[in-house]
């Protein structure tokens, strides 16, 4: 089966425009993000502009605050509170990686945990970790989730492999695993015997970041392949972390990339945003 991202992102949207049209109806503010972006990378604006499309068919509204690649810390918290403080802004998401001169440790903790839809602050992280649904999780991880609830897979009981450790990644997404009763097992660079580990779990979510790294002897023909991995070729094609063309019609069911996951995280974002406001309205 191949597990395509669309369909699950389309289930999602409709989530959402079913939200705001919602809101629109009983005269309620309509929910808001604002884009907090340093600088002009070109690989942010191209991300930018696709959350703005989105956004304008969902009808969210959105506020765009850029600052100068060379700003100091003082400046940048200085605009972080200042959305923190606008009560019409319901979520926050700030382009990631930082330039250098700014602290991420004292960013992720400035942002309100409540308007963080992007899991940057260590509130929501705890709350993660700790099984709380008020939290507002990686967007990653949660569209890993997403997907295979939408294809109907059960999670409980199933042994999972996760390749990757970050709290991007690896941890988070252990955690949601685990909040379904799943079985998880965190692999790394440094994890012995990984064909062996991978290949005796039911559900193999991989992002080690590699282009097709993964072969058959990684996986047994019942494998559910979720590819995280967003990498290029040597002829400069979009690929995953699994050898998509070897392992397709062998296992039990394989994400393509591009197509995947990265279809479902973009509309996470934005679903968040959704979950941020209702959760500070019930709070007022």
């Amino acid at each position: 089966m191949l597990l395509k991202g669309k369909p699950v992102a389309d289930q999602i949207k409709n989530e959402i425009r079913g939200a705001v049209e919602a809101c629109s109806q009983s005269g309620r503010t309509l929910p808001k993000l604002a884009i907090l972006r340093a600088g002009s990378r070109p690989d942010d604006i191209a991300y930018e502009n696709r959350v703005l499309k989105n956004c304008d068919d969902l009808g969210i509204l959105v506020e765009t605050v850029v600052v100068d690649d060379n700003v100091n810390m003082v400046d940048f918290v200085s605009a972080v509170n200042r959305l923190n403080e606008d009560q019409e802004i319901h979520g926050i998401l700030i382009f990631r990686p930082l330039p250098k001169q700014l602290d991420m440790d004292t960013i992720s903790r400035t942002i309100k945990p409540e308007k963080d839809i992007d899991c940057m602050s260590p509130v929501n992280a705890e709350k993660i970790f700790m099984g709380d649904k008020s939290g507002i999780a990686p967007c990653t991880p949660e569209a890993v989730i997403e997907i295979l609830k939408f294809y109907g897979y059960e999670l409980e009981g199933k042994n999972v492999a996760v390749v990757n450790r970050s709290m991007v990644l690896g941890k988070p997404l252990a955690m949601l695993f685990l909040n379904e009763n799943s079985t998880v097992t965190l692999c790394h660079s440094k994890t012995k015997n990984l064909p062996e580990v991978t290949a005796k779990a039911d559900i193999v979510v991989t992002g080690a970041g590699k282009a097709r790294f993964f072969g058959k002897e990684y996986f047994s023909p019942e494998s559910v392949i979720v590819d995280v991995g967003i990498n290029t070729d040597e002829t400069g094609n979009l690929c995953g972390d699994v050898s998509f063309d070897e392992l397709s019609e062998s296992v039990g069911a394989i994400s393509p990339v591009p197509g995947g996951v990265g279809t479902v995280t973009s509309m996470i974002l934005l679903k968040h945003v959704i979950k941020a406001m209702e959760q500070q309205t019930e709070s007022k």
